[in-house]
């Protein structure tokens, strides 16, 4: 069935501007404002405004435009057949036409957000013989100067808004701000055509993921555009996504997903007027609550190896270990209903002590079990001994090197928005049902 998109109300309604030439939590990063009216067919997978048809499970992320790759799609093992055909019949952009250098030129890239995590990834940037780091945004002046000394980048150019660091002479940006901010840093990047990776989740309402469909239709042709799930990058986990779509496994019957692990630190020695936006990651409003924040990594791999999202949840979350901030869950449990009826749980804690971790996805089909994680995968099909593949690395590497190579023209550009909404939809899909105390569906909670 099709519906249409109503004008939604936010998740509470953030209104965090930033005044003219502030930074990163201060420019209007409201989540009331409504998208225009879409069309949106409900199911097994999503559509983009205009597309006639359901999709297929892809192979690794979206290639080309989303209406192209649509309508080019099958089915699940069709797709990953024809996958070497359809990469011969893409058009390969000249390098000078994607960022208007050589390729044998470093892309300039830009660091809106210079936290923890947006520090972290920006180290692997100056790694990488393709890129420099020339400039960095923050609205924090220590934020700033304690990434300059970290990373270190003595010579990038310090900006207080994320316009100043898009107008830029940058090629490239890569988003790292708290996740109610990315709606409206997505929508700008993608007017000033530079090369985007943006951290997950899109967003933290169902507004702020329409936001992000309405703007990704309008991506500059040749212009990369990648999402920060790492697993859908990473060499084992697309190793062990084409054994199961290739059946390996058999048919998949069920599946696990879990993001079991410790606290997360609490920043402090900060202005009580700050303290909600340093320490985001315990705000609903601002991260969107651990399920969205951080668990829909599982989500998106499920969604993944699927090749369909969940038409329903039910669930439970808690808040009994963590009390003394913020007001996201510290343990939840949610249970998923696949289109045709197949079960897919998740569970989900921060408060595991003792160095307990356990975080991965399991799928269990008719011949045998897939298990996944960053650390690797491992496979027990009936009548042979269980097979181990370790992953030694951070698979973020992959991520920064995949981009590169889209952002440098040496391999055909991708929009990969399509997906990451539809993970982080589904990861709101679970929070809705938890908040709400019953069963949520999927056109329900895309339009709440």
């Amino acid at each position: 069935m099709q519906v249409r998109i109503r004008q939604a109300a936010s998740l509470e309604s953030v209104r965090l501007r930033m005044r003219e030439g502030g930074g990163q939590d201060s420019r209007a990063g409201t989540l009331a404002s409504s998208p225009p009216q879409l069309s949106v067919r409900i199911g097994t997978r999503w559509e983009p405004p205009g597309s006639t048809r359901r999709s297929a499970p892809f192979r690794g992320a979206w290639k080309g435009s989303m209406d192209k790759q649509l309508k080019q799609a099958s089915t699940r093992r069709e797709f990953v057949k024809d996958a070497g055909v359809a990469a011969a019949g893409w058009t390969i952009i000249q390098p000078e036409s994607v960022y208007g250098t050589p390729a044998n030129s470093k892309a300039k890239v830009g660091l809106l957000g210079c936290g923890r995590r947006g520090s972290r990834v920006s180290k692997l940037f100056l790694k990488n013989p393709g890129t420099e780091l020339t400039a960095l945004a923050d609205v924090y002046d220590d934020q700033i100067a304690a990434a300059r000394k970290s990373l270190p980048a003595p010579d990038a150019q310090a900006y207080k808004s994320a316009q100043a660091i898009l107008d830029a002479d940058i090629d490239a940006i890569y988003i790292a701000t708290p996740p109610y901010l990315h709606p409206e840093h997505f929508e700008l990047a993608v007017a000033s055509g530079k090369h985007i990776l943006m951290e997950k989740p899109v967003a933290v309402d169902s507004a702020g993921v329409r936001r992000v469909i309405a703007a990704s239709k309008n991506v500059k042709p040749g212009r990369m555009v990648m999402v920060d799930y790492q697993q859908r990058w990473g060499k084992d986990y697309r190793r062990a996504y084409e054994m199961v779509v290739g059946g390996e496994i058999g048919e998949i019957r069920m599946i696990r997903s879990a993001w079991l692990g410790g606290p997360l630190p609490i920043r402090k020695g900060h202005p009580e007027s700050e303290e909600r936006v340093r320490n985001w990651l315990f705000y609903k409003e601002l991260s969107g609550d651990i399920i969205v924040e951080q668990n829909c990594h599982n989500i998106d791999v499920v969604n993944w190896f699927t090749g369909v999202h969940p038409v329903s949840a039910t669930g439970y979350g808690a808040r009994v270990v963590r009390t003394d901030i913020g007001d996201v869950m510290d343990s939840l449990a949610v249970n998923y209903k696949l289109p045709d009826g197949r079960v897919y749980t998740h569970s989900a804690n921060q408060i595991s002590v003792g160095g307990y971790r356990d975080v991965g996805e399991y799928f269990f089909g008719t011949k045998g079990v897939m298990s996944t994680s960053r650390r690797g995968y491992t496979t027990n099909v009936e009548g042979r001994s269980p097979s181990r593949q370790a992953t030694k690395y951070n698979i973020t590497d992959d991520v920064i090197e995949y981009f590169v190579k889209g952002a440098r023209g040496e391999i055909p550009p991708e929009n990969a928005a399509l997906f990451a909404a539809e993970s982080t939809m589904t990861a709101i899909m679970g929070r809705l049902a938890i908040d709400l105390k019953r069963e949520v569906t999927w056109d329900e909670a895309y339009n709440m």
